[in-house]
């Protein structure tokens, strides 16, 4: 992590104010919402990272860090990928168990399921502490991940419900390629939900953290071939094609069963930015196609600083809002609704 300039005082003072009222109208604007019984209404979130805490790169963070990306000079050191400048930074857990005992926590608290994917291991330890509360799920990006057969075995186990993340885009390879063929023929065979990675990766992706990665490998209409050999899988667009958002309206009209969640880009980004392309999807009539998630990683936070851009989005109508953080994600996985209300 780069090093950073405190602001002067008086600024600090201001902002912590700001993140202070974003909290408390965030709190209030989600309670006010409980059913009569006091128990909050329910939120699925379809995108959740379930992995081994790396103390040595588990740094803070400040939600929307994207907002201001540097330059820089490829001959010094790299731009900071990450962006601590701000009152209240987001807190990394340290250890698996700090972590585990923070997302349990806000998911009894929001009465929240998860769509999880990531170590096996980690993902059983939450499933056993909050039973019936996450769904999980297994991707392959590229054949050197598993075999067809592996993964076959893997689905067939009953254990995964979901195939996801799928991200070939890191691997620089389109979500078509010829080599994930067998793979989505597997999915589409056992009915499972895919979920695929399209969009952007954050600042200097390409060239600092991931050099096989490839923008032009996240546009949208790269999955219509998937789409045209497996009519009957099902696709979510994971970060919603950010910031692709022409095509993936193009490709949701013309794919009535594909679907987007709003992981990553929804704590990344200028909040305006964010808002605006939510916007526009709802606009264009997608409004029950879009599915709450957070791409969590190590911080914790990140749920409520997520859930919170929902609630407090005022050109949604609570119907909106509901569709978004609960009704789509029980359409598009065929939960049984009355188990998480």
């Amino acid at each position: 992590m780069l090093s950073f300039t405190r602001p002067f005082f008086s600024t600090a003072i201001l902002r912590k104010a700001a993140w202070n009222v974003l909290f408390f109208l965030t709190t209030f604007s989600v309670y006010a919402q409980e059913n009569s019984a006091n128990k909050r209404l329910p939120i699925i979130d379809v995108h959740v990272h379930a992995m081994k805490v790396n103390p040595a790169f588990a740094g803070d963070m400040c939600p929307w860090f994207l907002k201001n990306m540097p330059g820089g000079d490829p001959t010094q050191a790299p731009p900071s990928f990450l962006n601590i400048d701000c009152a209240d930074p987001l807190k990394a857990a340290k250890t698996d168990q700090e972590m585990q005992d923070a997302v349990l926590a806000t998911m009894k608290r929001l009465n929240m399921t998860i769509v999880a994917y990531g170590d096996p291991t980690i993902i059983r330890k939450w499933m056993k502490a909050a039973p019936g509360r996450v769904i999980p799920g297994i991707g392959v990006s590229s054949p050197k991940d598993m075999t067809v057969k592996a993964f076959q075995d893997s689905l067939s186990s009953g254990f995964y419900k979901v195939m996801g993340e799928v991200a070939p885009q890191y691997q620089g390879l389109s979500p078509s390629d010829p080599s994930l063929d067998e793979y989505f023929a597997v999915a589409e065979k056992l009915n499972i939900p895919v979920g695929i990675h399209m969009g952007t990766g954050g600042n200097g992706m390409a060239n600092i953290t991931q050099p096989k990665y490839r923008a032009s490998m996240g546009n949208p209409f790269l999955l219509e071939d998937v789409l045209a050999k497996h009519p009957k899988l099902k696709i979510w667009v994971m970060h919603a094609g950010y910031p692709m958002i022409d095509e993936i309206i193009a490709l949701m009209g013309a794919n009535a069963y594909v679907y987007v969640d709003l992981a990553g880009f929804i704590w990344s980004y200028p909040l305006e930015e964010i808002h605006a392309y939510i916007q526009r999807l709802v606009q264009a009539g997608f409004g029950k196609r879009i599915l709450y998630g957070t791409d969590l990683l190590v911080w914790p936070k990140l749920i409520e600083t997520s859930v919170g851009v929902i609630e407090n989005a005022n050109y949604l109508s609570f119907e909106q809002k509901r569709d978004i953080l609960f009704n789509n994600a029980v359409r598009f996985f065929r939960l049984d609704e009355s188990k998480y209300k």
